[in-house]
This record gives structure tokens, C-alpha cells and sequence, in this order.
């Protein structure tokens, strides 16, 4: 069984292959086109485009995403409370420890490297040339910066809104 995934545009994003049952025990194959990488995302800066591969990463369970970076691109200094997995596709990445982005004491991943970031360590990463990653990790994702004055989105620290109840009808 064969499924496309299309985004509102109708663009194919990703196709889904379910394999017969008894044949590599059932895989499941997802393949994402590059036009799936359009998507920007608030806690991210500006310049940054995002696919999810897998899973929902807004919800518990597995989640697989790809981001493509312009050259230059930043991440300041952040943290996740559960352990994050990146594999470099294209273009080169450079992810370093710590609570300020020290371009010096970076590690240079080139395609086909692979970096874990365990649970809560400070780190911080930028791309060399266009760069594409694959992160993958247990959701839902959250992405806590050292600084909170570097999360674009300005809503670290601030409380949701609480859902407003449903006003009570008149004589209940």
C-alpha cells in the first residue's frame, strides 16, 4: 500500500510504503521530498525551514524532522529535557557545548556524521554552507534556550494562556 503525503498547496511532502506482511517484517518506508522543507517554526530563527519525517513531534512518542539552514545560520545556546539525535544529510554542521556559542570550540560534522545531545546539556549549533540535518528524539520536542532573550518566538518563560471556559448559560 502506497500513501502520499501532501501539504496545502498539494506539493508532495513525503510517500509512505507499507510493505506485505512477511516482507522485511512489515517496514514501513517514508521518503520526503525536498519541496516538504518549507515550513518555518517559531522557536527556530527566521532562515531555518522544517519537514516532520515521522511522528508528531508536539506530541509523546518518536518524531523524526529535517532542517535545512542557510549558510551561517545559528542556533544559540539551548537545551532539551529529552535526548536529541542529529544526522547531517547535506552541507556542514557545527555543534559545540556550552552556554555561549563558541564557533572555536565547535566539532565539524560533515554529510553522514552523527551527534547525540543528551538530555539537558547546554549546546549550540551553525551551519557552514547549506546545511540539511535529521533530528530525531522522544516528543513532544522542546527547545529551551540558555538565554532567553536568543528564542525568537519571545514566548520563553511565559505562561499559556489558559483555555477560557465556556460561558454558563443563564439559569444553570
Amino acid at each position: 500500500m502506497r500513501t502520499e503525503l501532501r501539504d496545502t498547496r498539494g506539493a508532495r511532502i513525503a510517500t509512505r510504503i507499507k510493505l506485505p506482511p512477511g516482507e522485511a517484517a512489515g517496514w514501513l518506508a517514508s521518503v520526503a521530498a525536498p519541496s516538504a522543507l518549507d515550513r518555518s517554526v517559531a522557536v527556530l530563527a527566521a532562515g531555518a525551514k522544517l519537514a516532520v519525517l515521522d511522528g508528531d513531534p508536539g506530541k509523546a512518542g518518536n518524531y523524526t524532522v529535517r532542517i535545512q539552514m542557510p549558510d551561517g545560520y545559528k542556533i544559540m545556546p539551548h537545551w532539551h529535557p529529552t535526548t536529541e539525535r542529529v544526522t547531517v544529510i547535506s552541507g556542514e554542521f557545527h555543534a559545540g557545548m556550552g552556554e555561549k556559542l563558541d564557533e572555536n570550540g565547535a566539532m565539524t560534522f560533515p554529510p553522514a556524521g552523527y551527534a547525540v545531545m543528551p538530555a539537558r546539556m547546554h549546546h549550540f549549533a551553525f551551519a557552514k554552507g547549506e546545511t540539511v540535518v535529521q533530528v530525531s528524539g522522544m516528543g513532544p520536542f522542546t527547545l529551551v534556550y540558555v538565554n532567553a532573550t536568543d528564542d525568537p518566538s519571545g514566548m520563553q518563560g511565559k505562561k499559556k494562556a489558559a483555555p477560557k471556559k465556556a460561558a454558563a448559560k443563564a439559569g444553570n
